[in-house]
């Protein structure tokens, strides 16, 4: 039954006669009918009523947004000196309509303060699940992508040479300058910050050890990494991240084609054999640099340093290093070409995935490396 309302005068009283089925679907309209009858009650009238009674004999269904509308008519009415009753109210209605009136007369309970523990906890708390969450999301990915990897050994014939190629260039001969450059410079500053503590015990020699070693062992891959981790890898974010804003990876998959192979594992595969190239040219870079320090600043011949450096190093310290190449490698492409598909939205969005691309991808190098360096003590190499 539909919601209907309807005013008679009765001497000095209004009468408000409430009938059918006031639910929410019919509030707005009866809104409007009883903001024009408190109006005319206290504004309108010649002599405006003092007193007014709500029948609610007829009223049929009743919900709490009817029962809202009409204590919020029956107050408003107050508010300017109308006594107002409601009068034959049936009593499946009187129960809601007294914990309605019930619960506006009660002051709202204020929040309880939180204690700065309770509040640690919490942000610690959503930071792991966060954190799990994300972790558990870059394994999918992760599995995801050695499958399509494995499948494209399998069926060479999928796999993209221009393409790889074409990174290849991107992401190794173009960055060939920066690495040899700040790799010379590591080298220099290695061997002057050996050099001053081993002159104090007259071993100024073993400054050649300590170049040689920690660069091809650790430094220079490591080095490296970082470096194409904060230049390629979030190359790869940003190159993916727009396509997928301009809904270009949408067409792909609408197309048949499979982003992870058409995107992914060309720029995967041409990374994992540009670094362990450039880490090859920087450990050369780096010696060459740390040469130059113990040379010409410690008076050491030539002879004497290549023949030192000749000991210090073996074939095994270099593969010990170079190593690790390909996984950095793997880690960074991966990290890379995973937040560029999760940018959405925006512009904005490929700001902040390219930003958490770099840091996720120098963490998880750090970390590795440090894998690395446990398991290689542990064996004995």
């Amino acid at each position: 039954m539909s919601a209907w309302l309807k005013v008679t005068r009765q001497d000095d009283v209004r009468l408000i006669f409430a009938g059918g089925d006031w639910r929410l679907s019919a509030v707005a309209d009866l809104e409007r009918q009883l903001k024009g009858l408190t109006g005319e009650f206290v504004e309108g009238a010649a002599r405006p009523f003092r007193a007014a009674r709500l029948v609610l004999e007829n009223l049929g269904a009743l919900d709490t947004a009817g029962g809202w509308l009409l204590l919020r008519t029956k107050q408003q009415l107050e508010r300017h000196d109308v006594r107002v009753e409601m009068i034959e109210v049936q009593p499946r209605h009187a129960a809601l309509l007294a914990r309605l009136e019930q619960a506006h007369a009660e002051p709202p309970v204020p929040a309880p303060k939180p204690h700065p523990i309770h509040r640690v906890v919490e942000h610690l708390g959503s930071v792991t699940v966060h954190a799990l969450s994300e972790t558990y999301q870059l394994l999918a990915f992760l599995g995801a992508l050695v499958i399509t990897f494995v499948i494209g050994l399998v069926r060479w014939r999928r796999l993209r040479p221009v393409s790889i190629v074409h990174h290849v260039e991107q992401v190794g001969l173009n960055a060939v300058p920066i690495v040899a450059l700040l790799s010379f410079l590591i080298g220099v500053v290695l061997a002057y910050q050996g050099s001053t503590q081993l002159v104090r015990f007259g071993a100024e020699i073993f400054t050649i050890d300590l170049l040689g070693v920690s660069v091809v062992r650790e430094l220079g891959v490591l080095l490296t990494a970082i470096i194409v981790a904060g230049r390629s890898g979030s190359a790869f974010t940003a190159q993916i991240g727009t396509m997928q804003v301009n809904e270009e990876v949408d067409a792909m998959r609408i197309m048949g084609l499979d982003p992870l192979e058409v995107l992914v594992m060309p720029r995967l595969l041409a990374l994992m054999i540009a670094l362990p190239l450039l880490s090859f040219i920087a450990i050369a870079m780096a010696i060459a640099g740390g040469s130059l320090v113990i040379i010409f600043a410690l008076d050491i011949p030539t002879v004497l340093f290549l023949r030192q450096l000749r000991s210090a190093l073996d074939i095994q310290i270099l593969v010990t290093g170079l190593v690790k190449a390909p996984v950095f490698a793997f880690l960074i492409a991966m990290v890379g070409c995973y937040e560029g598909l999760r940018v959405a939205g925006s512009a904005d969005s490929v700001g902040r995935q390219t930003t958490k691309a770099v840091v996720v991808s120098i963490f998880l190098v750090i970390v590795v490396d440090a894998v690395f360096s446990v398991v290689f003590a542990a064996i004995g190499v």
